[in-house]
């Protein structure tokens, strides 16, 4: 059956809306993507729509942007996988890239200074909410409790890559699992082998990054990371925090805040981050790589979808990689918590957004909202003193 404009015309105008209104994260994007795509337009059934919410569990990047790519080309094929992506993208990478040049230019506005300060907290929270929300699963048995508690140390104390510390812990839990026929066993894996001590080689730090710097630096995230929008900020905080010190870890804050308030995925924080590091170009080359990828592997996943599912060999390791990305949320949520919660009032900001999020069961926005209107006030408030 050829492949009408119009059905790609539609295509593109669906996921324009879903990427302009998708609010919430990833779980809303589902929600969303099931109203729109099963129910109301009956392009795949639920059963299917159940498949690729599994599948896209699989591979790395955000599992939410992967699924509106693989219903792409379910679709449309090839051009539906390009066309789906890419519009659920623009409208938030539009959005933050905005925010971006806002922020920038009045960063140092006494006011802002205080809204993002508020905001603080409520991400604070919100990375102990993914935390939380992720032990079942991230924390299976025995060798996966172990390869978090390995990965906590590794990350926490010494302070190894994440990118090794994952692979480490996913070949470890493999290992563990099927140690009785190890070297037999190893070349069944599907997935792409990778060469450790290359891994660990640690390219020149620039002093002012360029957007080629930015664009390398966020292929490799969107090439490696698992476990959603969360994980990426347990990448973001020794690679750009840490290592290079391209960034403060204010800065870092405010730009998983302008995610986490925006539509579409949370992986728009590269956005932010690439404007923030080298401009305009920057802008574009943070957001091409680290969404790049996603398109790569979705497009893989057509062919080895089948031997996915069978492998057990990829399953067991995919288990010991997730229990090393839940050990770096964790991470992540500990130092961000020392960092932040130093006095009573970002204290109390993080127990009401707790509050919100836990008992009540609100958006992310709507504590984020709070939280900032929260510290406008009180800097309007310091001024009229």
């Amino acid at each position: 059956m050829p492949l009408l404009r119009s059905d790609l015309t539609e295509l593109a105008a669906v996921f324009l809306k879903l990427g302009t209104i998708g609010f919430g994260g990833p779980a809303a994007h589902i929600a969303m993507l099931e109203a729109e795509i099963v129910t109301r337009r009956g392009w795949i059934s639920r059963s299917q729509f159940l498949d690729l919410i599994g599948l896209t569990n699989l591979i790395p990047g955000p599992s939410s942007t992967e699924l509106a790519i693989y219903i792409g080309y379910l679709r449309a094929g090839w051009w539906g996988l390009v066309i789906a992506g890419v519009c659920f993208i623009v409208p938030a990478m539009a959005i933050v890239w905005g925010l971006a040049i806002c922020y920038d230019r009045v960063q140092q506005i006494p006011q802002f200074i205080g809204v993002f300060n508020s905001i603080k907290p409520v991400v604070v929270v919100l990375t102990i909410q993914a935390m939380w929300k992720l032990r079942n699963s991230a924390i299976k048995n025995i060798p996966t409790g172990v390869a978090a508690i390995g990965a906590i140390g590794l990350l926490g104390i010494w302070g190894v890559n994440t990118l090794i510390v994952l692979l480490l812990a996913g070949f470890g839990v493999l290992g563990w699992k099927y140690w009785h026929d190890w070297r037999g066993g190893l070349s069944v894996i599907i997935f792409p082998r990778i060469d450790l001590p290359l891994l660990a080689i640690v390219p020149a730090i620039a002093t002012h990054p360029s957007w080629v710097d930015v664009f390398g630096i966020f292929l490799k995230m969107g090439a490696t990371i698992y476990g959603g929008g969360y994980v990426l900020l347990a990448f973001l905080q020794p690679e750009l925090v840490d290592r290079t010190h391209w960034l403060t870890s204010t800065q870092l804050l405010d730009a998983i805040a302008i995610g986490q308030i925006t539509p579409g995925p949370l992986f728009t924080t590269a956005t932010f981050i690439g404007y923030l590091l080298a401009g305009h170009p920057g802008a574009i080359a943070a957001t091409v790589g680290i969404f790049l990828p996603s398109f790569g592997f979705v497009g893989l996943a057509t062919y080895w979808a089948p031997q996915l599912r069978q492998s057990s060999w990829f399953r067991s390791w995919l288990d010991g990689v997730n229990a090393a990305a839940w050990a770096a949320i964790a991470v992540v949520a500990y130092r961000l918590g020392m960092g932040t919660l130093g006095d009573w009032q970002s204290f109390a900001i993080a127990l009401l957004a707790a509050g919100l999020l836990w008992r009540w069961h609100l958006e992310p926005i709507w504590p984020i909202l709070g939280s900032a209107t929260i510290g406008l006030v009180g800097q309007l408030a310091q001024l009229h003193r």
